[in-house]
């Protein structure tokens, strides 16, 4: 089990002995989980940088292209890859803390459901891209990391063509220092959101957003209105003026103790799912519906979810201040819980750390 939790943690009262950015003595700091002992070297690991070649800082990061491991700063693709021209991407990422992957699988799966709707196949199967996912981490050495797989359209195999299926996709992933989507400093006073006066999100039937991808232009545009204002982030809304998501994040709202989310015009995120399976557990009443922008206004509280963070407290959406401009009770009871989970280990899967020295 995990750490024992203070009234004060749990309720939200009391911010001084707590960091939102899992720091100890917050939950997500147990050290429950080792690396796993014993096993023989797997194919990935077997490619990894000889022992014997001149010492690399991979703090920065590491990741695997085209059979074999290097530092991120050596990875590379061509300018000609559609990936680059056309944004044509789909990707994912998962987040490890203290040592473990978090929801390795569901992020797996959807990658490659992303990935078979973008008519996109490589040689590498299920079970060697999370050996390659280990691989990256294990190389870097980090504790916390952001750990992405990504797939591009890829060059293209006859010159001039404009054709998709004339291009060779190609697989690589990284691993990085951890990120925060929204920072430990905006959590703990909480977020401070924009919702777009100017920018709609994309319609999902010219871009699919349950599909994770790298068409960012409506999310750039929010960014920079909201950056410009001394905001913290975007939310975008839909056409019909309903709450959508942001870049990186889920949305939810809170009313009379029930759990409100989008139904539409977002991806399925990972981070998402925890947060509905987690309120069923504490016995809060979930809805997936539209959300009117009237009614979010209206709220009792706001929060994000992201694999860059799990639940992000919201203190301020535009000029309308939550929970007396704080993180909210029910959203740190759910805050809360997303660290239990980590420190009990569900969900968890250790990284295998079996790299040379």
């Amino acid at each position: 089990m995990g750490a024992v939790f203070s009234g004060a943690y749990l309720s939200g009262a009391d911010f001084s002995g707590a960091d939102l950015d899992g720091a100890s003595p917050s939950p997500e700091r147990d050290d429950n989980y080792k690396a796993l002992d014993g096993r023989s070297p797997s194919i990935a690991e077997k490619k990894m940088p000889d022992a014997t070649e001149p010492k690399i800082d991979w703090s920065k990061g590491a990741a695997w292209m085209d059979g074999r491991y290097m530092p991120i700063s050596d990875a590379k693709i061509g300018v000609l890859d559609w990936g680059f021209i056309h944004s044509d991407v789909s990707y994912d990422v998962v987040h490890v803390w203290d040592g473990a992957f978090f929801r390795l699988n569901d992020h797996l799966d959807r990658f490659r459901e992303g990935m078979a709707a973008q008519h996109m196949a490589v040689s590498q199967s299920r079970e060697e891209m999370s050996e390659i996912l280990h691989g990256c981490v294990a190389q870097s050495g980090l504790r916390e990391s952001y750990v992405a797989m990504v797939c591009t359209r890829g060059e293209l195999s006859v010159p001039g063509s404009r054709d998709p299926r004339d291009c060779e996709n190609r697989f690589f992933a990284y691993a990085l220092p951890f990120i925060w989507v929204i920072t430990p400093e905006a959590a703990q006073r909480g977020a401070r959101m924009l919702i777009s006066k100017s920018t709609r999100r994309i319609p999902s039937d010219s871009v699919d957003p349950t599909i994770k991808n790298y068409h960012w232009g409506d999310f750039t545009r929010g960014l920079f209105e909201a950056k410009e204002a001394g905001f913290d982030s975007v939310i975008l809304l839909d056409h019909a003026g309903n709450v959508t998501e942001g870049p990186g994040f889920n949305v939810f709202c809170i009313k009379d103790g029930r759990v409100i989310t989008p139904d539409a015009g977002h991806l399925m995120g990972v981070s998402r799912r925890t947060v509905l399976e987690m309120a069923e557990e504490l016995g809060m009443p979930v809805e997936v519906r539209p959300v009117p922008v009237a009614e979010f206004y209206e709220a009792d509280e706001v929060f994000l979810s992201t694999t860059g963070g799990g639940v992000r407290p919201v203190a301020q959406v535009d000029d309308r201040i939550y929970s007396n401009g704080a993180p909210g009770v029910q959203t740190m009871r759910l805050h809360d819980h997303y660290w239990r989970w980590h420190a009990e280990g569900r969900y968890c899967e250790p990284v295998r750390y079996h790299c040379p020295d």
